[in-house]
């Protein structure tokens, strides 16, 4: 084992680094209150209490042709999770605004992702918050990922989950702490499927890993699961928003927010995936049966592409920093 002087830590950064499948374009960091582009300089201290405790709170959003969408929800539920855990952030929110407009700027990206991350920052090694000095901010910018009908033309195949769920309390948060999300991807990944779905104690569906899932009823309304037992998703509350116009038209009987039992999956007209990332992606294959004909149900097609035209045509929810 060798020791390193501050002289060669950039060299053994670079030499260790491996890209990964994403690329990456800027990170910000509040203890620096300074950017980075080369990714080997990417990195955390490992006294922050992000990494050995997962204390923290984040957001991703999606930028498309210049702008970032619906950045007011995102920063709202941002806030809301840090309250959660009782994590503040003294600049305030209009400051966490300029700073993430300021990172894309910089960036130069038209289209990409962007992470905001509250940490508990710095501190000991203990579980205490009281040992950090202050909350950290880190913003990464990267390479955005496709929508998923785009990629996967022929639906997504969905079972049902064998992780517990997170308690309520939790599940509302969106926190840094995924280990049951990471769980639920792993099983999906084992099992060969797109996404899994988990389920409460009362036979009531939840969340996916990282998505929101819902259906479209033999009564023909489209559903979600309450928001007191799940993550309120962006898209999920944006295309319940836009499924109205679908409901004033006749092809939807209502859109709900209401406990929706795992055995009404079995004879649903549609199930749905949906996420920052992948926009809406239609169910055709639920448990290894499929679902209606097996293939892309209307409803979820429509609202794919509702939600895809109001993140590049929607100015209200689009900012620009280009």
């Amino acid at each position: 084992m060798k020791e390193l002087q501050a002289s060669d830590f950039v060299e053994a950064l670079r030499a260790s680094h491996r890209a990964g499948r994403t690329p990456l374009y800027l990170f910000y960091s509040s203890l620096w209150d300074a950017f980075v582009r080369d990714p080997a300089l990417m990195v955390l201290p490992f006294t922050d209490h992000l990494v050995h405790r997962g204390d923290g709170v984040f957001e991703t959003m999606k930028c498309v042709d210049g702008a970032v969408y619906n950045l007011e929800a995102h920063l709202q539920r941002l806030q809301r999770s840090a309250y959660q855990i009782g994590l503040a952030f003294h600049r305030g929110p209009e400051a966490l605004r300029a700073k993430v407009l300021e990172a894309l700027h910089a960036a130069g990206q038209r289209d990409c992702s962007v992470r905001v991350v509250l940490s508990r920052g710095p501190g000991g090694l203990g579980v205490s918050p009281t040992e950090s000095d202050a909350t950290a901010l880190y913003i990464l910018v990267y390479a955005a990922g496709r929508p998923f009908m785009e990629t996967h033309p022929q639906g997504a195949r969905l079972r049902l989950s064998a992780v517990p769920p997170k308690h309520p309390d939790f599940a509302t948060a969106k926190t840094c702490n995924y280990i049951p999300n990471v769980l639920m991807r792993m099983e999906a990944e084992a099992w060969g499927v797109d996404f899994t779905v988990g389920a409460d104690g009362r036979g009531h569906i939840t969340e996916g890993a990282t998505e929101n899932v819902g259906i479209v009823s033999k009564g023909g309304a489209l559903a979600f699961p309450p928001l007191d037992a799940v993550l309120a998703g962006t898209t999920m509350l944006r295309v319940a928003e836009l499924a109205q116009g679908l409901e004033a038209e006749g092809r939807l009987h209502g859109v709900v927010f209401r406990p929706i039992r795992v055995e009404e999956l079995d004879d649903a007209r549609e199930i749905l995936v949906v996420g920052t990332t992948l926009n809406v992606a239609s169910v055709t294959e639920w448990e290894g049966k499929p679902v209606g004909d097996g293939t892309p149900g209307p409803i979820g097609r429509a609202l794919d592409e509702l939600i895809l035209r109001d993140t590049r045509e929607n100015a209200a929810l689009r900012v620009p920093y280009l």
